[in-house]
């Protein structure tokens, strides 16, 4: 990937959640799972708001993310 293609599902998706400030759980391919709220996203990187302060997430990092309810 070499442009932040902004009419991409998944983009757009992502952005939705920015927007509506929901709580997502990520799942690394680490087998680690963080959860917090996306804070902005770029080509490479989604950074999300955590209890612990923002963390920077590489996209090929990321196994899956999912809402979490409540």
């Amino acid at each position: 990937m070499t442009e932040f293609d902004t009419g991409s599902p998944s983009v757009r998706q992502i952005q939705g959640l920015v927007r509506d400030k929901q709580n997502v759980e990520f799942k690394l391919v680490t087998g680690d799972v963080l959860t917090g709220k996306v804070f902005w996203q770029d080509a490479y990187c989604i950074c999300i708001e955590t209890e612990a302060g923002q963390t920077v997430l590489w996209r090929g990092a990321i196994a899956y993310h999912r809402l979490v309810e409540g």
